[in-house]
């Protein structure tokens, strides 16, 4: 699970129980999808209105990708794998498999859309968690592979080649869902705003004042704590970390980013990266991909794009923040042994 925490922010109200907007109080909204506590605040045009419009949106989405929700599309598509039949899909669930596909081919062996049933074999979708023996991860990984899920964006369907394969969208998912709220809050007239949709943050426009969002990144080894505070407009910040889904079994730490190149949990030198992009789902699918990738070849696919800034916490305690964020960053965890370097092009 991502989670991204906006610096100095307060709980947020129920939707029924906000008070009317002032230059001081925003209207905002608090409220359960997609498996984690949603948050959306509007400090300028829209008001409740917009919110609730923003809210039905997720819930709408949340209905049609949920994994676990036999009634969803993704259901559908997983429970006709291997039988031949292309199911049909709402063209926006088709082109976010797409998407999804394509970070796989971006990353190879760093992400994989169809990863569903080793996550089963460590029991982190039923919160059994627990280390797979030997034959059942064999078997769970013999099921990864994102070339036999075959998308036909023009007939908005897709199909999963082989029986026992599963889609499970939870590292694009919220991305996606961030994306298409704040399009409905920028059609409502909304033009400063915040929205944190289970640690993934974008933020509208800049704050009522006119100055830049500040946004702090939790520290991974302390999370009551800020590793570093961002300044941010008309951008969305993912963070991935294995601080928030883990077990402990015979003294060692498991965690839920699956790198799908081995089927146990990545061990790529990272502790967390946070990936800060104007495209919501490139954000949230490349949190998770560099963070399997690890520090070297995550900062190398960022010299290779202009499109995304990353924050990088390694497992030596560097943090690595690329020049893009660099006049609008500071650093917030000199005094729990971090030290702080900018990456260059």
């Amino acid at each position: 699970m991502k989670r991204f925490l906006p610096f100095l922010c307060c709980l947020f109200l129920l939707a029924g129980c906000a008070a009317p907007a002032s230059s001081a109080e925003p209207e905002q909204a608090q409220f359960f999808s997609m498996d984690t506590v949603m948050s959306i605040r509007v400090y300028s045009g829209g008001g409740l209105d917009a919110i609730q419009a923003a809210r039905q949106e997720i819930e709408g989405l949340d209905k049609l990708l949920s994994r676990t929700d036999p009634d969803s599309q993704i259901s559908a598509l997983n429970s006709h794998a291997g039988d031949g039949l292309q199911v049909s899909l709402d063209a926006e669930v088709a082109n976010l498999l797409s998407f999804a596909k394509s970070v796989s081919q971006l990353l190879p062996g760093c992400f994989d859309v169809t990863i569903a049933p080793v996550m089963d074999a460590w029991g982190f979708t039923t919160q059994e968690r627990h280390i797979p023996s030997a034959d059942t991860l064999s078997a769970a990984m013999a099921l990864v592979d994102s070339n036999g899920l075959i998308v036909d964006e023009q007939a908005s369907s897709a199909r999963l080649e082989r029986a026992g394969m599963e889609v499970d969208l939870g590292a694009v998912a919220k991305g996606f869902a961030a994306g298409q709220a704040d399009a409905v809050l920028r059609q409502q007239g909304v033009t400063s705003a915040l929205l944190d949709l289970g640690g993934n943050v974008t933020v509208i426009g800049a704050k009522p004042d006119g100055t830049a969002w500040q946004v702090a990144v939790k520290d991974p080894q302390n999370t009551s704590e800020a590793l570093c505070v961002l300044s941010l407009e008309d951008q969305t910040a993912s963070t991935s970390g294995g601080y928030e889904r883990y077990f402990e079994e015979n003294g060692q730490i498991y965690h839920h980013i699956i790198d799908p190149k081995t089927g146990y949990p990545a061990d790529s030198g990272l502790l967390s990266v946070t990936v800060i992009s104007a495209d919501h789902m490139l954000a949230d699918a490349l949190s998770t991909a560099l963070f399997v990738a690890g520090p070297d070849a995550a900062l190398d696919f960022w010299r290779s794009r202009e499109d995304i800034e990353l924050v990088l916490c390694t497992q030596d305690n560097r943090v690595i923040v690329t020049e893009g964020l660099e006049a609008g960053y500071r650093p917030a965890g000199e005094d729990r042994g971090y030290t702080y370097e900018i990456a260059r092009r």
